[in-house]
């Protein structure tokens, strides 16, 4: 009994420390993970774009100067749109680079003298679609089954 008490802790301990996350693990993560950060970058910061849950849409930086019609259009897919092809994984890594474009432009371009409490927001938001660009979407998604049934 002791013996089996020893392996099951060995077993355990062994999975917890490992760097490799077991695949079901890295499949739910990287779901939980789109659909968390998706609905947060719509809700927060895409929806107040086009004056939903405000009393005026607002107004949205253009700090490369281009045409304002195309930048506002552009800012609000890459708040929206975009992260809901993320949140339901289709053309996930495509996905990610419109939102990036803004996110790296907030840090680098909008807020690159402002503080580090100021920056915080697009670089955390910057780093996280640079993860799901990195490591795709995961089993769990509709590009998954796209790709299970082409390659098959």
């Amino acid at each position: 009994m002791e013996a089996i008490k020893t392996n099951s802790m060995k077993k355990i301990l062994t999975k917890t420390l490992s760097p490799h996350p077991l695949p079901a693990v890295f499949d739910w993560g990287m779901l939980l993970l789109r659909v968390a950060v998706s609905l947060e970058i719509a809700i927060v910061h895409g929806f107040k774009k086009i004056g939903v849950g405000v009393s005026q849409a607002e107004n949205i930086p253009n700090p490369l100067h281009l045409p304002d019609a195309f930048n506002n259009v552009f800012a609000i897919a890459a708040n929206i749109v975009f992260p809901f092809f993320v949140l339901i994984g289709l053309f996930t890594r495509l996905a990610t680079l419109p939102t990036l474009a803004v996110t790296l432009t907030g840090y680098f371009v909008v807020h690159w003298n402002d503080s580090l409490l100021e920056k915080d927001t697009p670089f955390i938001y910057s780093l996280i679609f640079l993860v799901i660009l990195m490591l795709g979407p995961g089993k769990y998604s509709i590009d998954n089954a796209l790709y299970k049934k082409h390659i098959v």
